[in-house]
């Protein structure tokens, strides 16, 4: 007599859950599960430690400027001039700049994912420090015309000539500052799906510390010239 063989009964595995997709390919696991394109990570100890290396290097660099500078003081051709008063005003504007800018990466620690009108909260900021920092990098090129207009040049009298060093010197650093907030405005403008913490972070770091080495000079400036 024939007999049946009756299968098991399958039993359904345990899945696991599916993760969240925010519709952009291989990026949906940088993305958070509410679908919001845009989140803050994390801050990264090698974007610390690298600012901080960038800094220590550019403290030395400057530091050996000053050292030059106070042994050539001492030559009989060295000549004191008056410093250009929009000096001043540029001080001002990066001093400003500085404010702006705690106050979008303060506004980035609260933002909330996915909230537009939250997230230009921040990028107004972030176009604010932009701007000052350029309005800053022409009042330099003003200062410069200014001190071309009263006769003095690169090569006129080492007084001059240092006067000139520290200062374009510092505004190529602040043009590294601005190419820094531009890209963290277009990442946020543009919605990248991981903006991470030490990205901002480290931008505020290097443009606060533009503004203590630009105070920095100028009372240098002030004492020697």
């Amino acid at each position: 007599m024939a007999t049946t063989v009756t299968e098991p009964p399958k039993t359904r595995s345990k899945e696991r859950p599916e993760k969240a997709s925010s519709g952009r390919g291989g990026w949906r696991n940088l993305s958070p599960a509410s679908g919001s394109l845009l989140a803050v990570g994390d801050s990264s100890p090698a974007s610390r430690t690298g600012i901080w290396v960038g800094i220590a290097a550019i403290t030395m660099t400057f530091a050996a400027f000053t050292s030059a500078m106070v042994v050539r003081q001492a030559s009989l051709d060295w000549r004191h001039f008056a410093l250009p008063p929009i000096l001043y005003f540029n001080t001002v504007l990066l001093l400003a700049s500085s404010v702006t800018l705690e106050f979008a990466r303060r506004r980035m620690a609260t933002l909330a994912d996915g909230v537009a009108a939250r997230r230009s909260i921040p990028l107004r900021w972030l176009y604010g420090t932009l701007g000052l920092g350029m309005l800053f990098i022409v009042g330099q090129y003003a200062a410069w015309q200014q001190l071309k207009a009263a006769g003095l040049y690169l090569a006129t009298n080492p007084s001059s000539s240092f006067f000139y060093l520290f200062t374009a010197a510092h505004a190529l650093h602040v043009l590294g500052g601005l190419a820094g907030l531009a890209l963290v405005i277009w990442r946020i403008s543009k919605r990248v799906p991981m903006l991470r913490r030490s990205t901002l972070d480290t931008v505020s770091y290097y443009w606060h510390f533009m503004d203590l080495l630009w105070v920095y000079l100028l009372l240098l400036l002030w004492m020697r010239l």
